[in-house]
């Protein structure tokens, strides 16, 4: 048991297709789909938040910053795991959700977060939740930020934004060429 957690780990081997990340990672498509079912967030929007926030790997950290430009000091901010979800956004979630037990470090307490962080945005935002655009903006900057507009002087923030678009778009054009084999794949287990 110890050496297939060890292996869970280990981000898939190429980030940049949702099929090959779903073939590596079996169970993770089952979490996601689970989340998109239960919050209406959808898979590729999912896979394309962590993308970009930790390129899959389950305990990112943000840099440190630099005391006398050499030694490591503290951390810009206590975003950690998959979707660098910072402590307070955590525990609003746990709070809100009754979730006590989820972590920032594993995949499917990460991918109901993102779902459920999506809904909360469309009902307080208005945001569509297929809107990869304007949720990864409402994401970065927190629903009171983007509200305000934060991300409208950010122009780096713009493009971040619009590079995540693009790769949800991708991710959703590579599911709907495995969709089939990822959905009956148990049922012909174990061959992929």
């Amino acid at each position: 048991m110890w050496l297939l957690s060890g292996c869970a780990t280990v981000p898939p081997s190429r980030i940049e297709d949702a099929c090959v990340i779903f073939q590596e990672k079996s169970d993770w498509y089952d979490y996601a789909k689970k989340s998109q079912d239960k919050w209406g967030v959808p898979v590729s929007l999912q896979l394309a938040i962590i993308h970009q926030e930790s390129h899959f790997k389950y305990d990112a950290k943000p840099p440190r910053d630099k005391l006398f430009w050499f030694i490591p000091w503290t951390r810009a901010s206590s975003a950690f795991g998959y979707a660098q979800v910072k402590d307070e956004t955590w525990e609003w979630y746990l709070q809100k959700t009754g979730r006590k037990n989820a972590d920032r470090d594993d995949f499917e307490d990460v991918v109901d977060f993102i779902g459920w962080y999506g809904q909360t945005s469309q009902q307080l935002l208005g945001i569509r939740k297929d809107d990869a655009y304007s949720q990864y903006l409402a994401y970065h900057e927190g629903h009171n930020g983007f509200r305000e507009g934060n991300h409208l002087k950010k122009r780096w923030l713009i493009k971040v934004a619009e590079k995540v678009n693009q790769m949800a778009v991708q991710y959703q054009e590579q599911l709907v060429r495995c969709r089939d084999k990822l959905e009956r794949r148990w049922r012909f287990w174990p061959f992929w």
